[in-house]
């Protein structure tokens, strides 16, 4: 089992994400990617991606209204004050081995 991490909106404009931009997470500590991340979006998956791998996102409140099987966490750039951008992820726990 690992953990998918797609790029779903962007609020602003983000210098380093574009909507659709998929980053893996194997094995609860093992980060791949084709592309550089943004430690400002990794913070933000730091306090949940653990949890995500064992848990339904609803229990602790992160499910994704669309689909509740998916989480849903943001970047923390205040677009409005800084001119940024602020990235949703959509988190999906994947059966199998990356």
């Amino acid at each position: 089992m690992y953990l998918r991490i797609v790029v779903a909106r962007i609020d602003g404009h983000c210098p380093v994400y574009k909507t659709g931009d998929v980053f893996e997470l194997k094995d609860g500590y093992r980060l791949t990617a084709e592309k550089p991340l943004c430690m400002h979006g990794l913070a933000a998956l730091m306090p949940f991606y653990n949890a995500l791998r064992f848990i339904d996102p609803a229990a602790i409140g992160l499910a994704d209204k669309e689909d509740p099987s998916r989480a849903c966490v943001q970047c923390p750039d205040a677009v409005d004050c800084t001119g940024g951008g602020r990235v949703v992820f959509r988190i999906n726990r994947i059966e199998g081995e990356l």
